[in-house]
C-alpha cells in the first residue's frame, strides 16, 4: 500500500481541528508584527539612530537581534524578530507533535490506521498543515508591514524570515516525535532544539563585528549555524537578503528526510528511544502531590537552570565592557536598571532580562495544570485522597520554587563570573544575589493570575496566560516607553532623558553599591 495513502483526508481533519488554534496564530501574530511598527512610527531619524548604535555597539543586547541600519523597519525588527520567531517556531512544533505522537499517546493513531491510511500520512498530513499555516503566517506578516506604511520587499522579507523559521521546526518536530514516547518529550526536545539555536544566533551576534557607520552588525560563524540566525541574516528592511531561504529549504527537506527513516524503524505507539522500566515501588517523594509535580517538572528545570547558568556567566563575563559604554546604550541601561551608574544599570538590567525569562518557565509549568485536565490524566488523581486546592497548591509551590532557584542559579553565575572579572566575588554574589529576589514578587503574581485563568477559563487558559506574559514584557522597559520603569526606590527620574554627561555625578542609592 503507498504509504502516503489518505494523507488528504487527514489533512483535511487537521485543518478542521485546528481551525480556529491556526487562524488565531497566523492573524495573532500579524497584529503582533503590526503593533510593533505602529509602535516605532514617527520617531525621529536621531531616534533611529540611538538605538541602532545602542543595539550594534552593547554585546549583552546583541543576542536579541542584529542592527541593519537605521529606519523604522529595521529598528522594529531588532526589538521583534527574536519574539516572533520564538512563537513561530514553538506553535510549529507544537502543532506538528499534536497531529502525531499525541495521536499515538491518545490511541487516536491506530484507530486511523485500521483504515487504509498509509504509514506516512499521519505525519505528510502535520507537515502539510504545519507549512501551509507558516506560508499563511509570512503573507500576513507582509500584510502588516504594507499596511503600516513599510516597504513591500522588506515586508515580504520578515514574512519569509520568520515563516522560514516555522517551517524548520515543523521539520524538527517531525524528528523528535520519532524520539520520543510521549507529546511531553517530543515537545520538549524540540524546544531544546531551539534553545540551542538561540544561543548560537545570540553568541554569533555578541562576538560579531559593527561596521564604520556603527549601525549594522556582522554576526561570527556561530550565528550561521542556527536556523534562528539565518532569518537574522535575512536583514529585514536593511538589505533584504532572501538567499537564506535555500537553507531553510534544505534543513527541511534534510529534516523530514530523518523523520520518514526513523519513522519506518519503529511500531505505532513506540519511539526510537525505548522507555526505561520504572521501580516495582514508588519512591517516597511520589506520596504527595508536591512530589509528583515535581518529579514531572524537574527535566524542564534542569534544562532551564543549565540554560540560565551559561546566559549568566557570559553576561557576568563581559561586565568590564561596560565601564566605556556612553550616548544610547548608558540611557538604555538607566531606564531599564533605574541607575545612573552605568554598570550598576547594566548588573540590574540583565537581572530584569533573567526575571522574564523566569516568568516564561513559570507560565509553561503552571499550564500544564490544563493539560493534565484536559488530556484525563488529573482524573485518577483526583479520585483517590487528593483535593482540587491540594493539587493546585502543589503546582503553585512548585512553580514558586523553580522560579526562586533559576533566579539564584542566574544571579550566581553572573555573580561568580562578573567577581572574577572586576576582582570581588563575594560582594558580587551577594548583590546580584539580592537583585535575583526582588525578581520574585512580580513572577508570583504572574502565576497566580494564570492559576486565576486556569481556574475560571480553563479552555481559554492557555492563550490568556501568554498573552498576559507578553503584554507585561512588551509593556515594560526593555519595549515598553522610555521612562525608567524601575521601583521607586532605585528610580531616577520619569522626566524626558537628560544625556549622562550633563547630569550631576551623584546618583540615588543601588542596589548594587555597598
Amino acid at each position: 500500500m503507498n504509504a502516503l495513502r489518505g494523507t488528504t483526508a487527514l489533512t483535511g481533519l487537521a485543518l478542521r481541528r485546528d481551525r480556529f488554534k491556526l487562524s488565531a496564530y497566523v492573524v495573532g501574530l500579524g497584529l503582533l508584527l503590526a503593533g510593533m511598527l505602529a509602535g516605532i512610527g514617527g520617531q525621529s531619524r536621531q531616534a533611529l539612530v540611538d538605538e541602532a548604535e545602542l543595539f550594534a555597539g552593547t554585546p549583552a543586547l546583541r543576542i536579541f537581534g542584529v542592527a541593519s541600519g537605521a529606519s523604522e523597519g529595521a529598528t522594529t525588527m531588532i526589538r521583534g524578530y527574536l519574539l516572533l520567531a520564538v512563537l513561530a517556531a514553538l506553535l510549529s512544533a507544537l502543532t506538528v507533535v499534536r497531529h502525531t505522537r499525541q495521536n499515538e499517546e491518545t490511541g487516536r493513531a491506530e484507530l486511523l490506521g485500521a483504515a487504509v491510511v498509509g504509514r506516512h500520512a499521519g505525519l505528510a498530513a502535520a507537515l502539510l498543515v504545519t507549512v501551509g499555516a507558516n506560508v499563511a503566517l509570512a503573507g500576513m506578516l507582509a500584510l502588516a508591514g504594507i499596511v503600516t506604511g513599510q516597504p513591500a520587499t522588506g515586508s515580504f522579507t520578515v514574512g519569509m524570515a520568520v515563516g522560514g523559521l516555522g517551517v524548520v521546526f515543523a521539520g524538527v518536530a517531525a524528528v523528535t516525535v520519532q524520539l520520543s514516547l510521549t507529546t511531553r518529550g517530543a515537545s520538549g526536545l524540540a524546544a531544546a532544539v531551539l534553545g540551542v539555536a538561540f544561543v548560537l544566533s545570540g553568541v554569533g551576534n555578541m562576538l560579531g563585528s559593527v561596521d564604520a557607520s556603527g549601525l549594522r552588525l556582522a554576526s561570527a560563524w556561530p550565528a550561521w549555524w542556527s536556523p534562528m540566525g539565518w532569518g537574522q541574516q535575512m536583514r529585514p528592511f536593511g538589505g533584504d537578503h532572501w538567499w537564506p531561504l535555500g537553507l531553510f529549504a534544505i534543513a527541511f527537506v534534510l529534516l523530514v528526510g530523518a523523520a520518514a527513516v526513523l519513522a519506518t524503524r519503529r511500531d505505532v505507539g513506540s519511539s526510537i528511544f525505548a522507555q526505561r522500566p520504572g521501580r516495582t515501588e514508588a519512591a517516597p517523594g511520589l506520596d504527595s502531590p508536591f512530589g509528583l509535580v515535581w518529579r514531572l517538572q524537574r527535566g524542564a528545570l534542569l534544562g532551564w537552570g543549565a540554560g540560565l547558568l551559561g546566559f549568566g556567566l557570559v553576561f557576568g563575563a563581559i561586565v568590564d565592557e561596560m565601564k566605556d559604554i556612553g550616548g544610547a546604550g548608558a540611557e538604555w541601561y538607566a531606564r531599564m536598571g533605574g541607575s545612573e551608574q552605568v554598570i550598576d544599570a547594566y548588573r540590574a538590567s540583565i537581572i530584569e532580562m533573567a526575571g522574564m525569562a523566569v516568568a516564561i518557565y513559570v507560565v509553561q509549568v503552571l499550564l500544564r495544570i490544563r493539560s493534565e485536565e484536559a488530556e484525563g490524566r488529573l482524573e485518577p488523581v483526583l479520585a483517590g485522597a487528593v483535593s482540587r486546592p491540594r493539587w493546585l497548591i502543589a503546582n503553585l509551590l512548585n512553580a514558586g520554587l523553580g522560579a526562586l532557584v533559576l533566579l539564584l542559579i542566574f544571579a550566581t553565575g553572573m555573580g561568580v563570573a562578573a567577581g572574577t572579572v572586576l576582582g570581588n566575588i563575594p560582594a558580587e554574589l551577594g548583590a546580584l544575589l539580592g537583585a535575583g529576589l526582588v525578581q520574585l514578587p512580580a513572577i508570583l503574581l504572574i502565576a497566580g493570575a494564570v492559576i486565576a485563568l486556569t481556574a475560571l477559563l480553563l479552555r481559554a487558559a492557555g492563550a490568556l496566560s501568554w498573552a498576559l506574559l507578553l503584554f507585561s514584557i512588551l509593556l515594560g522597559p526593555m519595549f515598553g516607553a522610555q521612562t525608567c520603569s524601575c521601583p521607586p526606590w532605585r528610580r531616577t527620574s520619569r522626566r524626558s532623558p537628560t544625556p549622562l554627561s550633563s547630569r550631576p555625578q551623584t546618583s540615588p542609592p543601588s542596589p548594587y553599591s555597598a
